[in-house]
C-alpha cells in the first residue's frame, strides 16, 4: 500500500528537478519523515502535559482550609491516614507518560541530528536517559551550522526493506482551486510492470508531472497548487465479464480490437468514485479513452472486450503538508 512517505518523495523528486538540484533517496526522506511525527508527538504530549497542569492550577473547586477545620472529627485519623497513602499514589505518573523534563529532552533529541556513533531510529521512548533539558518548546526547531554538518557526517543505517519493494504503480498529479477547492488532474502516468519503488516512483513522478500528453509540462510556478496521488497496484486477475468488478475497490484495464487495431486503457479505482460513474458508464467511459468511436449504447457488442481488474489505495499529499514538513527538516539542518 502507498504511503504519505511516497508523497513527500514524489514532491521532493519534482521540486528538485524544477530547483536543478539532486533529489534525496526515498529512504532519506523515509528517515525524516519518522524524526518529524515523532517530534511532533513529543511536542504534542508537552503541550497537554502543560495544559492539564495549568486547569489544576486554576481549579475554582479548590478551596483553601478554613478556620473551621480545626473541628475535624479525630476519631477519624486511621482512616484520614489511609486516604493520605492513597492520594500518593495517585499521584505517581501513569505507567508508559513520559514525565516533563524527559518529554523536553526527547524534543531537543529530535530536534537535532543524532551524533554519529547515535542510532537513527527516532521512535520516542518512555526510558530515555536524557537529561532534564528546561529550553522551551518553541525554541526547540531553530537549527545551527553545525547541526547540518553533523548529520552529514553520521552514517545511516541501511534502508529497510520497504523502501525496497517492487510494485506496478500509478503517480497522479492534480491541481486544487485557492478558490473552489476544485481538484482538476494534471498528469497521470504509471505502468503495469513491478517497478521497485524508488527508482519506479522518481521515474514516474517527473514522467505524469512532465510528459503526460494531455497537458503541458508542470512549471515551478505551478508548485503551490499541486495535490500528488501514488497508487501501488495489487491483486491482477481477469474478470468473466466486463461489470464483473466493484466500484471503489477494482481498477480496470480493458483491451479491444476497433478498426482492425487493438487498444487498451486503464483507469485506477478511485476514478468512477470520483466522477460519480456507475460501472457501465466507467466501462464507456474507458472505451472511448482507449480510441473506441462507436454509439454508448453499442459497447457490448465488441466481441472481444476483455476486462482485467486489480486492486491499489490512493494515498494524496497536497502541497502544504509537503512543504511545512521540509521546512522542519531543513530548521533541523537535515537536508
Amino acid at each position: 500500500m502507498a504511503t504519505l512517505v511516497h508523497c513527500l518523495f514524489c514532491f521532493e523528486v519534482l521540486a528538485a528537478k524544477l530547483d536543478h538540484r539532486p533529489a534525496p533517496t526515498l529512504w532519506h526522506v523515509q528517515e525524516r519523515w519518522e524524526r518529524y511525527q515523532a517530534f511532533q508527538r513529543a511536542e504534542l504530549d508537552l503541550e497537554e502535559d502543560e495544559e492539564d497542569e495549568g486547569d489544576v492550577d486554576a481549579d475554582p473547586d479548590v478551596d483553601l482550609m478554613d478556620e473551621g477545620a480545626d473541628d475535624v472529627d479525630m476519631g477519624q485519623g486511621e482512616e484520614d491516614d489511609e486516604d493520605d497513602e492513597l492520594d500518593v499514589e495517585d499521584e505517581e505518573p501513569e505507567r508508559g507518560v513520559m514525565p516533563r523534563p524527559a518529554l523536553r529532552a526527547e524534543l531537543q533529541r529530535l530536534a537535532v541530528p543524532s551524533p554519529p556513533h547515535a542510532s537513527s531510529s527516532s521512535t520516542p521512548s518512555s526510558r530515555s536517559t536524557a537529561s532534564s533539558s528546561r529550553t522551551p518548546a518553541s525554541t526547540l526547531a531553530s537549527s545551527t551550522n553545525s547541526s547540518s554538518s553533523s548529520l552529514r557526517a553520521a552514517p545511516l543505517a541501511p534502508p529497510p526493506r520497504s523502501t525496497r519493494l517492487s510494485r506496478p504503480l500509478f503517480v497522479t498529479w492534480s491541481t486544487i482551486s485557492r478558490t473552489t477547492g476544485q481538484k482538476s488532474l494534471r498528469g497521470c502516468i504509471g505502468t503495469f510492470e513491478s517497478q521497485e519503488l524508488e527508482a519506479g516512483l522518481r521515474n514516474y513522478a517527473l514522467t505524469s508531472a512532465f510528459e503526460d500528453s494531455r497537458f503541458a509540462p508542470i512549471n515551478k510556478r505551478e508548485l503551490r497548487g499541486l495535490e500528488v496521488g501514488v497508487t501501488l497496484l495489487t491483486d491482477f486477475e481477469p474478470a468473466p465479464s466486463a461489470q464483473a468488478w466493484e466500484l471503489g475497490k477494482h481498477g480496470i484495464r480493458i483491451s479491444f480490437t476497433h478498426h482492425a487495431r487493438r487498444h487498451s486503457a486503464t483507469y485506477l479505482p478511485d476514478v468512477p468514485l470520483e466522477q460519480g460513474w456507475t460501472k457501465e458508464e466507467t466501462v464507456i467511459s474507458l472505451m472511448r479513452k482507449a480510441g473506441w468511436t462507436g454509439r454508448p449504447h453499442d459497447w457490448r457488442k465488441v466481441v472481444d472486450l476483455t476486462l482485467v481488474r486489480y486492486q491499489g489505495k490512493k494515498v494524496a499529499m497536497a502541497y502544504e503538508a509537503w512543504i511545512s514538513w521540509r521546512r522542519w527538516v531543513e530548521r533541523q539542518g537535515l537536508l
